[in-house]
């Protein structure tokens, strides 16, 4: 006979549509518990009226601070433990990197990078102090491969990518894991009500970022992943007794990183000599 294991408690944010939502839905249904947060917690009451025993409704802005430090306590005072923190909430601002104002780029820094340190960081001396955990925080195809009109959404993940990296490694000593979810185009909201655009169009950008547009407008809703199958691949991963530290998910993601490392492979090639040289001499 299998162990029968005490049911995780996750927190989850940005819990009102999309990976989000689905993933509540999928944690519940495998008999886990679930604090499920958004910045309007009407959006997710349903969830714990459903769930009255196994879920915890939360506001959580993720830029407030006093927030954060409230949805610890209240999942500590609910649950008294935390064993997966899913960093979810996020949007992304189509245009040229000319084209995104500040106005429209700080708000997704603040949600994107800063609103995920600031929930991470809210919630690491719990984890800590447990000494168990696993943190998966939402990166995207985007945090590995950029491309024209996403320039900025996708510097975000990136930053998302490089300081999960260092977390991971920061944190194994003291059995916490963490793993990057790196999702390719998936039937979410995404490119719906989840995105924006710039309100600057430059002319000079229509055959490059303003392809971008025209994506949002032509695949929403026809993406070929599949949302469901996006989810129970994490929830597959926390469950795994070796959790990747990336997980792609859809073969297109998988496709684009396998054309960026062949490219870059030759190219490093093609420089090795450039590269090497800029070091002192060997023995100097």
């Amino acid at each position: 006979m299998s162990e029968t294991r005490s049911p995780r408690i996750w927190v989850i944010t940005g819990s009102s549509t999309g990976f989000g939502r689905l993933l509540a839905e999928e944690v519940l249904n495998t008999g886990d518990k679930v604090v499920a947060t958004a910045r309007k917690v009407e959006q997710v009451a349903d969830l714990q009226q459903k769930n009255p025993d196994h879920a915890l409704a939360l506001p959580l802005d993720v830029t407030n601070q006093q927030q954060a430090n409230d949805a610890v306590a209240a999942t500590l005072k609910r649950f008294g433990r935390v064993d997966v923190l899913v960093n979810n909430a996020g949007y992304g601002v189509t245009g040229a990197v000319e084209e995104v104002s500040d106005a429209e780029l700080e708000p997704m820094y603040a949600t994107n990078v800063f609103g995920l340190l600031r929930v991470t960081r809210a919630f690491l001396p719990q984890l800590r102090q447990q000494r168990s955990g696993h943190i998966l925080n939402l990166s995207s195809i985007g945090g590995l491969t950029a491309s024209p009109g996403w320039g900025l959404y996708q510097s975000t993940k990136f930053a998302v990518e490089g300081l999960s990296e260092a977390l991971a490694q920061e944190l194994a000593p003291l059995g916490i894991r963490v793993t990057i979810i790196e999702p390719g185009p998936f039937r979410t909201d995404f490119l719906g009500r989840s995105g924006v655009e710039a309100k600057t169009r430059i002319d000079d950008y229509r055959n490059t970022a303003d392809n971008a547009r025209a994506y949002r407008a032509e695949q929403h809703g026809r993406q070929p992943g599949d949302p469901l199958k996006a989810v129970q691949a994490m929830i597959q991963v926390v469950g795994s007794p070796n959790p990747p530290l990336r997980l792609l998910l859809g073969a297109g993601a998988l496709k684009r990183v396998r054309q960026k490392l062949e490219a870059w492979q030759k190219e490093m090639a093609a420089w090795e000599s450039v590269t090497v040289g800029a070091d002192f001499p060997e023995g100097t």
